[in-house]
């Protein structure tokens, strides 16, 4: 069985999958997004985007990479 990453590693892999996916969807829809009212349906809409893409893609990429270092 694998040694479970620790927490603090998993944060800064979190951080480093959602700020530039943040970044990039809001310097290519923010004005789109900014559009959206009331701001909890702009923040639904955003979480809609961002979360799949971080749980299907970028995470299972991120940890495939980084594998050796989440482990070490």
């Amino acid at each position: 069985m694998k040694k479970q990453p620790k927490r603090w590693k998993i944060s800064v892999l979190t951080w480093i999958a959602i700020y530039p996916t943040l970044t990039l969807l809001f310097g290519l829809f923010g004005d789109i997004f900014n559009r959206i009212e009331p701001m909890p349906l702009r923040t639904l809409v955003i979480t809609l985007i961002v979360v799949p893409f971080m749980v299907f893609l970028l995470m299972p990429f991120l940890f495939k990479k980084l594998s050796k270092w989440l482990e070490s």
